[in-house]
């Protein structure tokens, strides 16, 4: 690692400082602040099923909310936008607008199968998104997103051992409002979103939101007897929710159906991205040429849909809660994998660089269904405890279509196979609170899982005269998760909180068997985790800092083998898995007219076993040691896209300008490098990410409206890194999203 004083980091630690000693250095900036009304806004979380100040509640807790929740998600962004943007978060995806994959701690998953399981979860409006397609849905009026990070499992259930990502859409109301918002942007995109809603009677209110982004193909294709201008890059996306919200004296009813639609590309692969020994961009690259032979046939179509009804009873001293809900996803998506043209074995027709073989493949979903069903009644005594208990059931049945072509042949199909899988899965949980006194309360819950899983999978057609191969696996397990917490009100502005929790993660499968013949089942990974921190309000309001500091161990974690020497996948578990680390979160009123957040976190992960080898990547230099017979060593290596350092820097500064505002809002987020795989190696080593953004705009109200202009730019800097490899054939990577500008309207009536 580099000292601190020469990294990016430290400058955004030293911007903290700056901003930080402004704040404390005197009384009088506060006090100024304070008499002008300037205090920071209460944040309220959902991060235990039910409303609580995010400042009283024993979880190491974040929240993306208003401005900045819109200015991050400004250019057409897709749910990526959250990388490095809170602390201990990170977010890639090597399918572009879909199949994000999110890591919390370290804790994550690189399986790039539509079948892969993750130890983040993801929920929305209170339903589990489960399929890696179902959690690519667009974020639009979306009145909050939280981040939970560390086990969940006692009130969320299996597969959150990391934490999970909540988000929750603006909700119905009996007041007529709405706004509408269209952008336009570089290689001439298009944003569009909007909502309205209001009272229908006295007590059913609706709101209906809608996105649509599109963005025309704008990357050339060169490769020899391909050539073809604007044939990748672009999409077009269109999503809607419908919510209708029944309100009587003691009983709440919301019924909501959202669906999405995209029609688009791949991420772009490029072949030989890294020149051996290195892991910078090599020289000549053009983020708008590719020099593929399958480009022509690239495509990606998703479609979701879901229907949720939520039911709520006021019983007085108890809140019975019931929530039913049906998503079902499909998609299809084709790419040039290898990145390149040609191959080895015709060395006069082959590039960028050496391809060994050409790799075009298609991962489809034809048919998926998920039903989930929650049962909850949570007390509401006046007195010293309270408490809540459920019981939930999950049911999924999923299919998944894998195609390979001879891209040599004009992509003439010569492989297919087959999976599919049906999940079972129910828990019943509980939980006390209890105020031991007025300063000091605790919280225990327990929660039974039970999950099992019936898998077959069949190769009908297989490539390179592999022939057919059938497979199966049947995994079961339960387990009971735990958590204990307790929160010491120091004073009226500092709360003091440590919580031991313990989740697991239910046993996957993968059986990608196109390319390979075994299904490989990976049992349940169990964690352990200990945190203690401090949540404070300061400066009598315009300050506001917490601190966490955290220690796991993880036993068996579930570890994905991505490619290496096949393009298949492969499951195993890691005897052992540790992590500590800190999170900082931090919000500065420095002035009347100047706001500032700074955020920050600092994890480490190891992997502690001595019998872990994996094979290597085709082309690529790795430093791990070597075993003949076993492959190379994982014991020791810290885990794939987990950056040991993240930090995010916004300054937000508005005033009144004749008769409306003008602000200026500028955010800086901050990653370390990472390595891809879980072997070391040069090429596959992601460089430190720095990225910016700037908003700036003017409001103004004129009727009953609100109107805004604003101009915007993300990746200010226009900075470029490999974010993400292919190791199976040759040094093939994919790039960041370049600088992108563009210019927005907005209204809000009411």
């Amino acid at each position: 690692m580099k000292p601190l004083h020469k990294t990016k980091i430290a400058t955004l630690i030293k911007l903290s400082l700056l901003a930080t000693a402004s704040v404390t250095s005197g009384h009088v900036i506060a006090e100024e602040a304070a008499a002008k009304e300037s205090k920071l806004e209460v944040i309220e979380v959902t991060a235990r099923k039910r409303v609580e100040n995010a400042q009283e509640v024993p979880v190491s807790v974040s929240a993306l909310q208003g401005e900045n929740l819109d200015a991050y998600s400004s250019a057409g962004m897709d749910i990526r936008f959250m990388n490095a943007k809170i602390p201990s978060l990170s977010v890639e995806s090597s399918f572009g607008r879909t199949f994000p994959r999110f890591y919390i701690r370290g804790l994550g998953n690189t399986d790039f199968d539509l079948n892969a399981s993750q130890p983040v979860s993801l929920v929305v409006d209170d339903v589990v998104q489960e399929n890696p397609i179902l959690k690519g849905f667009p974020v639009f009026d979306v009145e909050r997103i939280e981040v939970l990070r560390g086990p969940q499992g006692t009130l969320f259930g299996r597969n959150t051992p990391a934490g999970l990502v909540k988000f929750d859409s603006v909700k119905p109301s009996q007041v007529f409002e709405g706004y509408a918002s269209v952008s336009y942007g570089t290689e001439g995109a298009v944003d569009f979103e909007g909502a309205v809603g209001g009272g229908l009677t006295d007590r059913i209110s609706t709101r209906i939101s809608a996105l649509w982004q599109e963005k025309d193909d704008y990357i050339d294709n060169m490769a020899p007897g391909f050539v073809q201008d604007d044939v990748l890059g672009g999409y077009s996306e269109k999503a809607a929710r419908v919510q209708f919200l029944y309100e009587g004296d003691d009983f709440t009813g919301l019924l909501a159906y959202r669906v999405r639609d995209l029609d688009g590309k791949p991420i772009i692969f490029h072949a030989n991205l890294m020149d051996k020994g290195s892991n910078g961009i090599r020289s000549g690259w053009d983020d708008k040429v590719v020099f593929h032979d399958a480009a022509s046939r690239a495509t990606q179509q998703v479609e979701t849909q879901g229907l949720s009804l939520k039911l709520e009873w006021d019983l007085g001293d108890y809140d019975l809660t019931s929530i039913t809900a049906w998503d079902s996803a499909e998609i299809f998506s084709r790419a040039d994998v290898d990145g390149g043209y040609g191959a080895a074995f015709l060395p006069d027709f082959q590039g960028p660089g050496v391809i060994l073989f050409p790799a075009e493949s298609a991962d489809a979903i034809p048919d998926h269904d998920q039903i989930t069903q929650e049962f909850r009644l949570a007390s509401n005594f006046d007195g010293p405890w309270n408490y809540q208990t459920g019981l939930f059931y999950f049911y999924e049945d999923l299919t998944i279509d894998s195609y390979s072509y001879d891209t040599l042949a004009g992509g003439a199909q010569n492989g297919y196979a087959f999976q599919n899988q049906e999940t079972n899965a129910w828990a019943v949980f509980g939980s006390v609170d209890y105020d031991v006194n007025d300063q000091f309360s605790v919280s225990a819950g327990l929660r039974y899982s039970r999950d099992d899983k019936e898998f077959y999978a069949e190769r009908v057609q297989g490539p390179f005269g592999s022939g057919t191969a059938v497979g199966t696996a049947n995994p079961d397990d339960d387990h009971i998760s735990w958590d204990l917490s307790g929160v010491y009100k120091l004073n009226d502005d500092v709360n003091l909180f440590a919580r031991l929790a313990n989740g697991f993660r239910a046993p996957s499968i993968q059986g990608r068997i196109l390319f390979g013949n075994d299904v490989t089942v990976a049992n349940s990974e169990t964690i352990n985790s200990a945190e203690v921190g401090f949540k404070s309000d300061l400066l009598d309001g315009n300050g506001r800092l917490n601190l966490t500091a955290f220690y796991y161990e993880m036993k068996d974690q579930q570890l994905t083998a991505v490619g290496g020497d096949s393009n298949f996948n492969r499951l195993l578990n890691a005897d052992k898995t540790t992590g500590y680390g800190l999170e900082l979160d931090s919000t500065w009123v420095l002035a009347s007219e100047l706001l500032a957040t700074f955020n920050a976190s600092y994890n480490k992960t190891e992997l502690d076993d001595a019998n872990l080898f994996l094979p290597g990547c085709a082309q690529c230099t790795i430093t791990d040691p070597f075993v003949d017979g076993k492959g190379y060593s994982l014991d020791g290596n810290n885990l794939p896209h987990a950056p040991e350092w993240i930090a995010n820097l916004t300054l937000e500064y508005s005033r009144d300008l004749g008769e409306g505002e003008f602000y200026v809002f500028t955010d800086w987020s901050y990653r370390s490098e990472i390595d891809f795989f879980l072997y070391r190696s040069v090429e596959f080593t992601g460089e430190a990410l720095l990225e910016g953004g700037l908003r700036t705009g003017y409001k103004w109200d004129m009727g009953d409206n609100q109107y805004e202009v604003a101009a915007f730019a993300r990746n200010l800097l226009d900075e470029r890194v490999v974010i993400g490899g292919v190791d199976f054939n040759n040094n093939t990577g994919m790039v960041n999203e370049g600088r992108f500008v563009g210019v927005e309207v907005r209204v809000d009536f009411f």
